[in-house]
């Protein structure tokens, strides 16, 4: 299992995106460009990351994958 953040991730699971499924990943990749909302796993704001190039890597503890305003595509969570 992955002890820091700079370790590699140690599993990969497909994102389907929603308002209240908890994912808790540790980052996400992003298959197809767009734009991507989380809440993040500490605190309860949501955020909007703008204009994410396809084959990004968002670096970000994504507790949720929010439908509502994500349209970016092939989300993967990384743990």
């Amino acid at each position: 299992m992955a002890n820091s953040a700079a370790d590699p991730a140690y599993r990969a699971v497909a994102v389907t995106k929603s308002d209240s499924t908890v994912i808790n990943a540790r980052a996400l990749y992003i298959g197809g460009a767009g734009d991507v909302a989380i809440k993040c796993q500490e605190g309860d704001t949501a955020v909007t990351f703008s204009g994410v190039a396809a084959g990004t890597i968002l670096p970000v503890a994504a507790a949720i994958v929010m439908s509502t305003n994500t349209s970016a595509t092939l989300i993967v969570a990384l743990y």
